[in-house]
């Protein structure tokens, strides 16, 4: 399977929003296949679909990185079951090398397809929740730096363009 080039901050097409898939055809299939792939290459534990310059509501994890119950979310939504944040510190496969506090609500309800089409709500907290609200964020045109100062972002714009070179 391919590895896919992960859009690297602060890339503008970040910055798009995905569309929701109308089918779960072989095409998308493939592509999951890929992300995870992607991902697993990546050492990472979540990828967005938009982080791939494939503009669809796909996310893929892998919370434990074991590759035996790798999680695939279509047309996830979230509804946010207990406002009260919690902190934790977020990285990302398109902001390598940074890690960041950020705060997000505790507990939300899932609601999406998983590969196969069907559809499932779930209950998440912690890592699930975070990584959740992550990546549809990432969806949305939205990054976890976007949560920090401007101040913070413009030094971790820096650092990652010192790093490129």
């Amino acid at each position: 399977m391919p590895i896919l080039s992960i859009l690297q901050y602060p890339d503008s097409r970040l910055r798009l929003k995905a569309a929701p898939v109308e089918n779960i055809d072989e095409k998308i299939q493939k592509l999951i296949t890929n992300m995870l792939e992607t991902m697993w290459d990546a050492n990472g534990i979540g990828l967005a679909a938009t982080q791939v310059d494939v503009q669809q509501r796909i996310i893929v994890m892998d919370l434990q990185g074991d590759r035996i119950n790798p999680r695939v979310f279509i047309n996830a939504e979230l509804a946010i079951l207990d406002k009260t944040p919690s902190s934790f510190d977020e990285g990302c496969l398109s902001i390598p090398e940074v890690v960041e506090t950020v705060e997000r609500p505790s507990k939300v309800l899932i609601s999406a397809m998983d590969g196969e089409g069907k559809w499932f709500e779930e209950e998440a907290e912690g890592l699930l929740a975070v990584c959740i609200q992550h990546e549809i964020d990432h969806l949305d045109g939205k990054l976890f730096v976007d949560y920090l100062s401007s101040v913070r972002r413009q030094r971790i714009r820096k650092q990652l363009k010192k790093n490129r070179t």
